[in-house]
């Protein structure tokens, strides 16, 4: 019989070599006929389809088959190490992780020094987001066998190298892990089929071209049937998948996009561009429940990464979870990638401190870390003199916007806030001084013409004035609810009630958009105009 299958292995070979995949998987088809208990051509025929299976100008339908083989050879040789590993090698590519990874333990079972078990175990524990489990199945693997385990160094090279931001020690365990994938690369026939299969991509160069002429000559819509079409011939290339995401998103075809995204971290589970990619495609889609949830895997992958921590609270604040929100904006804070970046996120949150938690306290110890890291910045000078006012504090934010005069004299809301402040201490006159300070500097600023509006109108007693202003607020901003509503109270005034019921209307429709007044006060207002 070893004589039958050396001689069928021959012929195996030859129709490979020659791409005729179906007349190899024909010609054991044909010797199982005759001995259909054989487990070697049940392992041989399985090996056959798997192979297929994992062709990137096949389609992906022949998983199935190879385990059916496998579990036949299985069922007359129950004891064998290599059939379990096989059949857990093809639920890995099926997908089926938690089956692959019962198989795998089961094949170390009845051979613990089996490398490519600890290897492929290592693999499934990298979709499955446990790299820790990941990391230390690679190293058992290499101490199983230390010459023919270039694959594992290069999984250990590429877990090293995610988390190596911030992290000098893993730069240099990564480069020696990829140094020590290079030296075992002769002695590890399985790596070798990886290094071959991945610079066979190199053919699809005219088709990466073919697409990217087609985008600067002829739209992207063009673009997208190029590579799909090159996605049919070679489904297990994982740039593809990337393209045609990033294409279908600037299309605006989301859901398209997440598929292929999706699929190009199936084929690479350490693809961080792709995952990346899928986060804000479900941020434009408007589904942050899954984007939550793919930037708590890339965190998992890549714990140090400032930015992962700050998106995923960005996300979380826009739900409402504001303690989880805060929780990693002071993360991405600790991580610290650099001064302008985190003041920014110091920026944002103080915010968060001053609007949803109402902490102002927190919020002014945010605010002042982002002075001491960009103290040129004039957008906290005015956050953090916002913050003082709303403690109450009024001579600090006095002091924090003069501050910031020193630095900017002809910023218009920086006057604008001053205006405010001096307004709420009563000092009337130097708010209306800093108002018409903000107008000159810029002379479209609504609020402040609406602000020194209401100064002459409720404080002054300045009428028509105070018309002017409010005619100027709405002019730069139809949409200023509180503008048009000022604008109907003087009006009525004048005793011009029509023309101030009209007014009221604009104000009440604009208001349903911006909520910036209570409904009922406009209500009010209405029927107090005909009593």
């Amino acid at each position: 019989m070893k004589n039958n299958i050396g001689t069928l292995d021959k012929k195996i070979k030859k129709e490979i070599k020659s791409g005729n995949v179906k007349s190899a998987i024909a010609l054991c088809q044909i010797d199982l006929q005759k001995d259909p208990t054989n487990p070697e051509l049940h392992i041989k025929l399985g090996d056959l389809y798997l192979a297929w299976h994992l062709d990137i100008y096949s389609s992906c339908q022949y998983i199935d088959e190879a385990i059916t083989q496998y579990q036949l050879a299985l069922e007359s040789d129950i004891d064998s190490y290599e059939i379990y590993y096989k059949i857990g090698k093809a639920q890995y590519y099926k997908g089926d992780l938690d089956k692959a990874i019962n198989y795998f333990d089961t094949a170390i079972s009845k051979n613990p020094k089996y490398t490519q078990a600890y290897y492929m175990l290592a693999e499934t524990y990298v979709k499955k987001a446990r790299f820790t489990d990941a990391e230390l199945n690679a190293k058992k693997a290499i101490k199983c066998n230390p010459i023919t385990t270039s694959s594992a160094h290069y999984l250990l090279h590429n877990l090293y190298k995610i988390s190596s931001f911030r992290v000098f020690k893993n730069k240099i365990k990564s480069a020696w892990e990829y140094i020590l994938s290079v030296i075992t690369l002769p002695f590890d026939t399985e790596a070798i089929k990886r290094v071959k299969y991945s610079l066979s991509y190199i053919k699809f160069m005219p088709i990466l071209i073919k697409g990217y002429m087609k985008i600067q000559t002829n739209g992207l819509d063009n673009a997208v049937d190029v590579y799909i079409d090159a996605v049919d011939k070679a489904p297990g290339f994982v740039p593809l998948y990337c393209l045609l995401g990033d294409i279908y998103s600037a299309l605006g075809e989301f859901e398209n996009a997440i598929t292929e995204y999706k699929m190009a971290i199936w084929l690479d589970s350490l693809n961080i561009p792709a995952y990346r990619h899928l986060c804000k495609a479900y941020e434009d889609l408007g589904d942050y429940d899954n984007a939550i949830e793919v930037y708590k895997k890339l965190i998992q992958i890549m714990p140090n990464m400032p930015e992962f921590h700050s998106n995923l609270a960005n996300i979380l604040y826009i739900k409402g979870d504001i303690e989880e929100a805060v929780s990693h904006f002071q993360t991405a804070v600790t991580l610290n990638p650099g001064k302008e970046w985190t003041s920014v996120v110091n920026q944002t949150l103080g915010f968060v401190f001053q609007e949803s938690k109402q902490d102002l306290d927190a919020a002014i110890t945010s605010y002042q870390s982002a002075y001491l890291l960009t103290p040129e910045d004039i957008d906290i000078y005015i956050n953090l003199g916002s913050a003082f006012y709303d403690k109450e504090d009024y001579d600090n934010a006095l002091a924090v916007y003069r501050n910031a005069l020193e630095l900017d004299p002809k910023n218009a809301k920086i006057h604008c806030n001053l205006g405010f402040l001096y307004w709420g201490k009563g000092d009337t006159e130097e708010a209306i001084r800093e108002y018409k300070y903000a107008i000159e500097y810029d002379n479209s600023y609504s609020i402040a013409y609406n602000n020194l509006g209401v100064i002459y109108l409720d404080d002054l007693g300045r009428v028509q004035e105070a018309i002017e202003m409010f005619k100027n607020a709405v002019e730069y901003n139809p949409n200023y609810a509180l503008a048009h509503f000022n604008l109907a109270r003087s009006i009525a005034i004048t005793g011009e009630k029509i023309e101030a019921a009209k007014l009221y209307q604009i104000a009440q429709d604009v208001n349903k958009i911006t909520n910036e007044i209570d409904p009922q006060d406009i209500t009010d207002k209405i029927n107090a105009l005909f009593d």
